[in-house]
């Protein structure tokens, strides 16, 4: 399975969990923040796996690429996991939708972006060395949700790290990982 990295961990302790006979490739988690680089980047991979696997699957929703991904996956005669992105895929596309009604300008974390946020965030967008941006980034925001899936006291403090730099009150949804666990199911009986 080619995996997006920052849901790769989760991937793997369901496999091992599952006992199922997947091998995770993860790619790499920054690709987010460039999501135009993803498809590219999991063609190449599944090029790369071609003959060393009898199936490949795609752990990755559509994750910005505006179905680029999608053609990738028809391309190469493979599939990938449902959904926009991950958030949906953690906590279910019609929850998402309504979070999002109730509050477009909800910024969401999941446990690897709460526990990276300063990296993929902070160091990503040029906010330690331009912190001036960080309203012009921002403003629209009014709350973050987080959409824990092992929620533990070091996830929730970077949770709460990661709200205070936004200055935005913080709201905790446990998800868990089961809707992930569901939808791997059914990409590997594929």
């Amino acid at each position: 399975m080619v995996a997006c990295g920052a849901i790769a961990r989760h991937v793997s302790e369901i496999v091992g969990r599952r006992g199922w006979p997947v091998d995770v490739h993860p790619l790499p988690p920054l690709l987010h923040n460039h999501p135009e680089r993803i498809a590219p980047a999991v063609e190449k991979a599944i090029g790369e796996l071609r003959g060393r696997y009898a199936a490949i699957a795609v752990g990755y929703a559509d994750c910005g690429s505006y179905g680029a991904l999608d053609e990738v996956c028809a391309r190469s005669g493979v599939a990938r996991l449902p959904g926009a992105h991950c958030y949906d895929v953690f906590a279910g596309t019609e929850r998402m939708r309504e979070l999002l009604a109730a509050e477009p300008g909800t910024y969401l974390l999941t446990d690897y972006l709460a526990l990276s946020f300063d990296r993929s965030v902070v160091v990503e967008l040029g906010l330690d060395r331009y912190p001036e941006l960080h309203t012009e980034y921002f403003r629209h925001y009014r709350r973050v949700v987080w959409l824990s899936q092992h929620p533990t006291t070091r996830t929730r403090a970077a949770a709460e790290r990661a709200a205070a730099y936004l200055r935005l009150p913080l709201e905790e949804i446990v998800v868990g990982d089961r809707l992930l666990e569901q939808a791997l199911t059914e990409l590997v009986a594929l």
